[in-house]
């Protein structure tokens, strides 16, 4: 694994961007957070993509990891924290490649780190004013899913599938190699960190549309991973309450 050893230091935290056939967007992306967010280390975790991803995104002159096959967002994150722990930085921010994160929003959660949290979730919901829409069948999967989580983990999240996350240290080490790999995976991970006692909260954050290419989710394959992270949650909880009982 490429690591930063053999050069200077730059950061004590690190930009982690999953990217998957994001070459037109990408550019972009990067260029941005150098220019607003020089202070900030950058890796981009390439998940197999068809396109040019990882070239352009060697040419922006970033870290540049490739997984040899598409594993899933899951899994790009996972590969990204173990990259994040194996170079000693104190903390990370999870970064679309698509442009829907605003650099200039990174520092309400690492605010949220400084004043106590291991786990940072930036809300596109928080917000009374936020303008954020979202299509009627997603809010109510979504709606679904807030409740579950709530159920599973005892803490109320106003957005579980949020991508725009910053970890302290200690979360770091934890999903270096316990990150779900699963699609939804922000979700599960939720559950994860609130079970084994970080302190997770959420921030309000701007989120803008994507800036190039198109999601990488149609609606039926959408539709498939809810039903399934509703059925592992339903037979967590069945689980947990058995277990409960016996003990």
């Amino acid at each position: 694994m490429p690591d930063r050893r053999d050069r200077p230091a730059r950061s004590a935290a690190l930009v982690i961007i999953p990217a998957y056939n994001e070459q037109e967007a990408l550019p972009g992306v990067v260029r941005e957070l150098r220019e607003r967010r020089p202070d900030l280390d950058v890796v981009v975790i390439d998940d197999g993509s068809r396109d040019r991803t990882a070239a352009v995104a060697r040419a922006s002159g970033v870290v540049v990891l490739e997984l040899p096959f598409n594993l899933g967002i899951g899994g790009a994150l996972r590969l990204g924290f173990k990259y994040a722990v194996a170079n000693g930085y104190e903390r990370a921010v999870q970064f679309d490649a698509d442009g829907q994160h605003d650099p200039g929003e990174i520092e309400r959660l690492f605010a949220a780190l400084d004043a106590g949290a291991s786990m940072v979730v930036g809300s596109r919901f928080a917000s009374e004013n936020s303008d954020y829409e979202v299509g009627l069948t997603r809010r109510r999967a979504m709606g679904m899913l807030r409740l579950g989580v709530r159920l599973l983990s005892g803490y109320q999240f106003t957005d579980t599938s949020s991508g725009f996350r910053a970890f302290g240290k200690d979360v770091l080490e934890f999903f270096a190699n316990t990150y779900p790999l699963d699609y939804m995976d922000s979700v599960e991970a939720l559950i994860l960190a609130c079970r084994a006692g970080f302190a997770v909260v959420e921030v309000p954050v701007r989120m803008r549309e994507r800036s190039a290419g198109v999601p990488s989710q149609r609606r039926l394959r959408l539709a498939y991973h809810y039903l399934r992270l509703l059925v592992v949650m339903a037979s967590s909880a069945s689980l947990r309450a058995r277990v409960q009982r016996a003990t």
